[in-house]
């Protein structure tokens, strides 16, 4: 192949309609009708592609009916699947099934993030991209086949070939354990703060929390009770501490601003005035026993150790966010002093 095939061959991902055409039908299993749906799907807005007059040509547009599309269908099959399950248990599913992160993962599992016309730089940092293309497919499809076709991918391609839709469903994660977790090893406070607690327009309990880190507002949440929205918050504050590394600094450097201030001098230096008053009345003074100047130290409390995390989800592994400085703080050599001691 010559160079200018081969520059050709990488401006156009497609030789022809056809070669498409057998790519998709790999892809959502059956033959598109009109190809013209499915090329908008797929061009990213980085491509740079225009029309004849000029306008942009991407899959925005298609990605929003796409996601309109996959909470009706999706949302349809929950509800024959689980037919005895509450309303909240449905959301819930539905939720997870349809979850960026979730249409991410199958799209690049069906090859459709091969097919994705983009510009290298923002394919390689856009982490949305692949759920985004998928939610598009799922538009293309409904203007080429209309819903019956999209209720047919979605069963027969997806939940009954690539989803465990009960696996998906009674998959629980404990977010707040996790994030337990995390503060400990690193050594920062956590703190959930209540925001709200009001009530809906059918009367139930709606409560609002925020997490707090070293006094670093994280990520908030509402449930219908305590624990629902402290895990809610739980897990958009683990979210952030993945993607936000500014998030992450400004917690540290929090921590070593208290730490430094709690190492600070705070004693008043004595007055040189009346120094052998105050020496006379120290050697009169009666002195405290050292059981009771041991009783009156400080004493550092313990935080209890949270359970093991009920999953291995990549996307919640925080074992690699760490903050190890050059030096020691105050706190991790009163840690090792007294393992040392403990150990003996």
């Amino acid at each position: 192949m010559d160079l200018r095939n081969l520059i050709e061959r990488l401006r156009l991902p497609f030789r022809d309609d056809k070669e498409l055409r057998m790519q998709l039908r790999q892809v959502i299993g059956f033959f598109p009708n009109d190809i013209s749906y499915y090329k908008l799907a797929l061009t990213h807005k980085s491509s740079g592609q225009r029309n004849d007059k000029g306008r942009p040509l991407h899959n925005e547009r298609l990605e929003f009916l796409g996601d309109a599309l996959l909470d009706a269908t999706v949302g349809h099959i929950v509800f024959e699947h689980f037919e005895k399950k509450p309303e909240g248990f449905l959301t819930n599913t539905r939720s997870k099934l349809v979850s960026r992160d979730s249409l991410g993962k199958l799209a690049k599992e069906m090859g459709l993030t091969d097919l994705i016309q983009s510009s290298g730089q923002q394919r390689s940092h856009n982490s949305y991209m692949a759920g985004n293309a998928f939610e598009a497919l799922v538009g293309a499809i409904y203007l080429d086949q209309g819903y019956d076709a999209v209720m047919r991918f979605m069963k027969k391609r997806i939940l009954a070939q690539m989803v465990n839709i009960d696996k998906v469903a009674y998959k629980e994660v404990n977010f707040k354990s996790k994030l337990l977790e995390w503060t400990q090893k690193n050594r920062v406070k956590l703190e959930y703060q209540m925001m709200e607690q009001k009530t809906d327009e059918k009367g139930s309990p709606v409560f609002g929390f925020v997490v707090l880190i070293e006094g670093v507002e994280g990520g908030k949440g509402q449930g219908f009770s305590k624990k629902e929205a402290q895990q809610i918050s739980s897990k958009e504050t683990l979210l952030r501490l993945r993607r936000e590394p500014q998030f992450i600094d400004a917690i540290f450097q929090a921590k070593s601003n208290r730490t430094k201030m709690e190492e600070e001098p705070t004693a008043v230096p004595p007055s040189i005035e009346g120094t052998e008053k105050n020496d006379q009345n120290e050697v009169n003074k009666p002195q405290r026993s050292q059981k009771s100047q041991r009783t009156q130290q400080p004493q550092e409390v313990q935080q209890p150790h949270s359970p093991e995390a009920s999953t291995t989800d990549d996307e919640f592994d925080l074992s690699d966010i760490t903050h190890n400085p050059v030096e020691k703080s105050r706190e991790e050599i009163i840690a090792a002093a007294e393992a040392a001691a403990f150990g003996q």
